[in-house]
């Protein structure tokens, strides 16, 4: 519509008031002229006639009114509520502008509309969430799906992963103390496998106070290719329902562009979350989680987990730098951290209370009280560097001695509850031709006394070395290598309990000091980008273990790994006595269809 046009309709809105009130103003004077006698000898008539000009005028008013409604409703703007009701401009919110710390925003100032203030003469309360702009769950502009809300921003998220795999344990040909080869199927075995797939919702909406937001996040796991339940395997058992509303990292907190966000709940620590960026098998086999933070082999990752009923704190970007630190509450009733956590079903760290068939049924393969994590990371594109540290208090692993001993010595049992902690530094540079090289060392400690560092298999260095080269626009292929080298000592595996342990009986054994339980893995992926977030891809992967290593192929929240594990005894929980079996040369190839929104 042309501005002459909007003009002239102003203007003639502007007349016709005015000839309403210039009406109003004489009808008032000629009432009041009237003589007072007259008013009061014709009383009964005057009342008539105050009547009938009262009803004249309100008429005359309503029509007025409907002109002016048609004129605005011309113009574009909305008609006057009736009393109590907002219009949609006033009652939908202004939308958060986005903040400088990850995952934040701050609520922007927010006009004052006239409405809402002339609701105030009806005595209405004037709306917090005045936004002129959006409406209610309005979609926000832009490739994630982020929808306004009342003072503040949801957006839902995913990622939907399903390979098909073929592996192998590399375990037919080994033979224990007796010459006896693995039980059960050895040799290749295919698979369908749902691999960290997971649904979530996050936002933020305003406080009422300045630069201060409340955030959230909700998030559970998917399992596509199976049922969700509890876990159990021939060699673990959990009470936790992977696929259970908010399984996966979720929390609430308070956020500020200025400060940064609290937040309580559970969440990947941010050791863990620091480096994610130098992996790209993310959920495959040949992850780096099969190394980089596993401390004994095993498909857990002591040091990439997700760490439950946890504060964690993260800071705004300043010049590139940003810290992270995290606390997590042992919420253990014992000195040993050998009784589940309060308000938890499983043993922190690790599953439930003789999973695997460890013995007495405790919290003692790995569970610990009080944890801390914490990292520091400078970005610049296309650089970025990171140093990340985690401490784990008190842990048991009481389990590595009962499993060596037929009675395990007061002084030793009484060690193996000790601290165990982690740190690494990382890089990452993407240089002109798009390649990109990720590399990371990582050292691991177990702060046990010299005497049992005969079976202390968790203290030791590791390395990891990632390529990325972009070929087009939709395709790309990564090697990766992760190494983990010597331990000071070893427990003994079932084909690897050879030695005599200290102050041991016959029938005792253990791994022993100085073994080679070392390993490297290989990792080979193509990508290729098949439309917007959703992309297929293949990938090969193998680990080869040194005589004393067992570790797997898969960790890392895949929902099939392979491991150094047999058939025998492996019906899973307190009953279950699995053979695992060291020096394994475990090798996979894989193919799927992932899709992130």
């Amino acid at each position: 519509m042309g501005k002459k046009v909007l003009a002239a309709r102003g203007k003639e809105a502007t007349a016709v008031m005015s000839r309403w009130a210039i009406s109003a103003v004489v009808a008032l004077l000629i009432g009041m002229a009237l003589p007072i006698s007259a008013q009061t000898s014709t009383i009964d008539s005057d009342k008539v006639a105050l009547a009938a000009r009262v009803r004249q005028l309100e008429e005359t008013l309503a029509a007025v009114q409907a002109q002016l409604d048609a004129i605005k409703s011309s113009l574009g703007a909305p008609a006057n509520p009736a009393p109590g009701q907002q219009t949609a401009a006033s009652a939908a919110p202004q939308h958060a502008a986005p903040g400088s710390a990850p995952g934040l925003t701050t609520p922007s100032v927010k006009a004052v509309d006239p409405e809402a203030v002339a609701n105030l003469t009806r005595g209405e309360t004037l709306p917090t969430d005045i936004n002129k702009t959006h409406r209610f769950f309005e979609r926000k502009p832009g490739k994630d799906l982020t929808f306004y809300t009342h003072a503040g921003e949801l957006t839902t998220y995913g990622n939907l992963d399903v390979s098909f795999d073929v592996m192998t344990k590399g375990i037919r040909d080994l033979r224990d103390a007796n010459g006896l080869p693995p039980v059960g199927n050895n040799g290749w075995l295919p698979d369908l496998s749902t691999n960290l797939s997971y649904v979530g919702i996050r936002g933020t909406q305003a406080t009422g106070l300045k630069g201060l937001d409340f955030v959230y996040q909700l998030e559970t796991q998917i399992d596509i290719s199976s049922t969700s339940g509890t876990s159990e395997s021939n060699s673990s058992e959990s009470n936790q329902v992977k696929g259970g509303l908010t399984s996966r990292n979720s929390y609430i907190g308070l956020g500020s562009t200025k400060f940064g966000a609290l937040v309580f709940g559970k969440t990947d620590a941010p050791y863990k979350q620091s480096t994610a960026r130098l992996n790209p098998f993310f959920a495959m086999i040949g992850d780096y989680q099969v190394i980089m933070g596993n401390s004994g082999g095993d498909n857990r990752v002591e040091f990439g987990t997700r760490l439950d009923h946890s504060i964690w704190y993260t800071s705004k970007r300043l010049n590139g730098f940003e810290a992270n630190v995290l606390f997590s509450p042992g919420q253990n009733r014992s000195s040993t951290s050998d009784n589940l956590a309060a308000g938890e079903s499983d043993c922190t760290g690790i599953d439930i209370p003789g999973s695997g068939g460890s013995l007495p049924y405790a919290c003692n393969d790995g569970a610990f009280s009080d944890a801390v994590s914490a990292s520091v990371s400078y970005t610049k594109e296309p650089l970025y560097l990171v140093a990340a540290y985690e401490r784990h208090m008190k842990v048991n692993r009481q389990s590595d001695l009962t499993g060596l001993y037929a009675n395990v010595p007061t002084a030793y049992y009484n060690a193996d509850v000790a601290d165990e902690d982690a740190a690494k530094l990382g890089a990452q540079y993407t240089f002109a031709g798009k390649t990109t090289v990720s590399a990371i060392y990582e050292m691991l400690h177990r702060y046990v006394p010299d005497f049992l560092e005969f079976q202390n298999e968790r203290q030791r260095s590791g390395s990891w070395l990632a390529l990325t080269q972009v070929i087009s626009a939709d395709d790309s292929i990564s090697m990766g290598w992760g190494r983990a080298y010597r331990t000071p000592g070893d427990p003994g595996q079932h084909n690897t309990s050879l030695e005599l342990p200290p102050l041991g009986s016959p029938g005792d054994a253990t791994g022993g000091r100085a073994q080679d339980n070392s390993a490297n893995m290989y990792t080979v992926a193509y990508r290729h980008r098949l439309a917007g977030g959703l992309t297929a891809y293949v990938d090969w992967a193998a680990t080869f273990n040194g005589p004393y290593a067992h570790y797997d192929l898969g960790a890392g929240g895949r929902g099939v790994t392979t491991d150094c594990h047999d058939a025998s005894d492996a019906t899973g929980g307190e009953s279950s006595d699995p053979h695992c079996w060291a020096g394994g040369h475990l090798k996979g190839v894989s193919a799927g269809l992932d899709k992130r929104f």
